[in-house]
This record gives C-alpha cells, sequence and structure tokens, in this order.
C-alpha cells in the first residue's frame, strides 16, 4: 500500500526515529499509526532514539585479524559499566567479524550489514532498548597488508587503548607488537614526519619564531635554533623518531633497520575528542522517572 509523507512525519514527530524505519513500520502495519508506533519500540528504535542526545564517550576498542585482512573499531556506550556488559562485548565482536568480512567503506554501510538476519543497525537498536543507553559504532578502519608483511596488534587497559600496524617486509611478529605497544604508550600522531601536515609544521615554526624573538635571540641564529626545535617537535609526534619505550638510547627507526618499515598504523583511544557530560546521579535518576 502506499504511504504517505504525512504519516511518516507524523509517526516521525512522536517516535523521534528514522524517516525509513518509520516507512517500513507504517507499511508493516498497514497504514496504522498507533500500530506502527508499537513496532517501533518493540524493535527499539524509539528508545534508541530518544538516547541519541547522550554523550557516549565509555565503550571499548578492539581489533581483529584474519589472514591479510585486519579491523580495529571503537563502540561507545555511556557508561563504563555497561562496556563490561557481556551483551555489549558480543555486539562488538560480531561487529568487527561483520565488518571484516563485507570491508564496508564507511559507518553507515557498516550498519547495513547483517549479523544472521538482522543488520548491524537493528542489533545495536535492540541492546540500546535492552539496556537503556546509547550505543554507537563510532569509527573503524579496515587493513589490508602484503603476505609478506605482518600485521601488530595491541590493547591496552582491556581496549581502552588500541592500535594496529602493518610491519612491512618482516617476519617478526615480537617485534610488530612491540611497536604497536609503543606507539599505544607514546601517543604518535604520524609515522613520520613527511605525513605531518604543512600547515601544522607552518604553525609550529611560527610560534617557535615569536618565542625566540621574545628571548632576544639574533635573527641569524633563529633559523639553526628553530630547526632543532622542529626536530624535538618530530621526535614527539612522529612514531618512527620517538625513543623506543624499551631501549630508549634507539630510536623506533634505529630499531626497525633499514629494510623494515611502517606501512601503516591506526590508534584508537576512547573517546578521543569526546566530550563526556558529568551529570549529578540523583538528579539523573531524576531525570529518568520523568
Amino acid at each position: 500500500m502506499s504511504i504517505s509523507a504525512s504519516d511518516v512525519a507524523k509517526l516521525r514527530s512522536m517516535t523521534g526515529a528514522g524517516m525509513m524505519d518509520c516507512k517500513k513500520a507504517l507499511e508493516e502495519a498497514g497504514g496504522d499509526i498507533e500500530k506502527a508506533g508499537e513496532i517501533l519500540r518493540k524493535k527499539g528504535i524509539v528508545k534508541a532514539a530518544k538516547r541519541s542526545d547522550k554523550v557516549a564517550a565509555e565503550g571499548t576498542t578492539l581489533i581483529k585479524t584474519d589472514g591479510n585482512h585486519a579491523v580495529i573499531l571503537e563502540v561507545n556506550s555511556e557508561t563504563d559499566f555497561v562496556a563490561q556488559n557481556e551483551d555489549f562485548r558480543k555486539l562488538v565482536n560480531d561487529f568487527a567479524d561483520a565488518i571484516l568480512v563485507s570491508k564496508p567503506q564507511t559507518v553507515e554501510q557498516a550498519m547495513t550489514e547483517k549479523v544472521g538476519n538482522e543488520t548491524l543497525q537493528d542489533t545495536l537498536n535492540n541492546l540500546t532498548a535492552k539496556i537503556g543507553e546509547k550505543i554507537y559504532l563510532r569509527r573503524f578502519a579496515v587493513v589490508e597488508k602484503d603476505s609478506a608483511d605482518i600485521f601488530g596488534a595491541y590493547s591496552h587497559l582491556g581496549g581502552k587503548i588500541s592500535v594496529l600496524i602493518v610491519l612491512k617486509n618482516s617476519d617478526h611478529a615480537g617485534l610488530a607488537t612491540d611497536i604497536a605497544m609503543h606507539a599505544a604508550a607514546s601517543s604518535p600522531k604520524y609515522v613520520s614526519r613527511d605525513q605531518v601536515p604543512n600547515e601544522v609544521v607552518e604553525k609550529e615554526k611560527e610560534i617557535y619564531t615569536e618565542q625566540l624573538k621574545q628571548q632576544g635571540k639574533p635573527e641569524a641564529a633563529i633559523a639553526n635554533i628553530l630547526k632543532g626545535k622542529l626536530d624535538k617537535f618530530y621526535s614527539e609526534i612522529c612514531l618512527l623518531e620517538q625513543p623506543f619505550i624499551k631501549d630508549e638510547e634507539k630510536t623506533v627507526q634505529k630499531l626497525l633497520g633499514e629494510n623494515i618499515s611502517i606501512a601503516r598504523m591506526e590508534r584508537f583511544e576512547l573517546g578521543a575528542g569526546l566530550v563526556k557530560e558529568t551529570t549529578d546521579f540523583a538528579a539523573e535518576v531524576e531525570a529518568q522517572l520523568q
């Protein structure tokens, strides 16, 4: 039967669910808006929609590998308590398995993939309804390597930080894990200095130059001092130039030698860039009861 746009809009207003979810529910309900609302509630979509304004900064990160492919992902929840829930952990594993198989390009594409007879979005909505917290797949990366290369994977503090690297021209599993562990601890933003955006470098130069002028350094000396400051800057943010945590007499580059290189690094730190809400617990309970 034909579903009118006005009925979809009305159901959307009543439930807060997405347009396509409303349309499907109306079709299933034969156009009955109240019945369609019940269908959405049963699927957990209404409750999921009501949680959409919550900040979910807890959760976990996870890495899974399968042959020459690996996935690293971050799934968020509102509280660490839920992040330890067995159903939540199963959801994260199911997400990783599905993404490894289908290799989607975006989060939106990933949510249409299936686990059993349900899409990832359906599974997520159902768990959100059951637990009562906002849960979502924040980000993921599918990484591919050549057969001659090796993955290095390391997760810290039960998934608070996960690092996945591709070590090129090496089959040294221990070395790959050590480099991933180093990256988890030392927080590099880039593998090498040629990956640092030019605008970032220019901003640092501008700041350092102004500092040196304020210190009264002569113009002729500033160029040499600036080079040293930039070298230090690179050693802080570039993986290859950082002192290796297990032997600080060596940089990571020196540890790898001339033939081994790092083809890719993905470092996911849980909740990075998110602002976590701080709500009085009693006020939160009262708000839930209203």
